[in-house]
């Protein structure tokens, strides 16, 4: 039997397969669905959470990733501006289907489909980040430049 959650067991399982085996999943006692929250379990500063938000691209209906620092608001206009699209809210259902994981536990690789995906260039400031790994109650550290090597995303300012 796994030790964690199934979402998060298969995402331990695609930091495997990414070539990340070093990278462990840990489970939090309490939900770590806000950047808050997550900071708070985890004992870091909300800046070093790495919030993956999931917007709907309305012309091709595609789904794009932002990877922002816990702190940091998106800029949405400036992040349309950047894909030439309006940016739409995506539903839970939507987030569910596109990534294959629940809103507050999406991960920033291991999606159900491919993605375009932008990076918040203040999570660089830091040595270690913390992403969530499938589960609200799930997170992995990394550092930066593995979070822009596994994903391939686009860093620029975001807020």
């Amino acid at each position: 039997m796994s030790r964690f959650k199934e979402s998060a067991q298969r995402f331990q399982d695609v930091l495997a397969n990414l070539g990340y085996e070093r990278h462990t999943v840990i489970e939090l006692p309490d939900s770590a669905r806000t950047a808050q929250e997550a900071a708070e379990a985890i004992g870091c500063e909300v800046a070093q959470i790495a919030k993956s938000i999931i917007f709907r691209l309305q012309s091709s209906g595609q789904p794009l990733l932002v990877v922002a620092s816990g702190a940091n608001r998106v800029d949405e206009k400036r992040i349309a501006d950047y894909v030439h699209d309006t940016l739409g809210k995506a539903d839970a259902d939507f987030v569910r289907e596109r990534t294959g994981f629940v809103i507050g536990g999406v991960a920033p690789v291991g999606h159900r489909e491919k993605m375009i995906t932008i990076i918040d260039e203040d999570l660089l400031q830091f040595r270690t980040i913390w992403a969530a790994a499938g589960h609200p109650k799930a997170v992995f550290q990394l550092t930066p430049g593995e979070l822009v090597a596994m994903t391939k995303g686009q860093v620029m300012p975001v807020k």
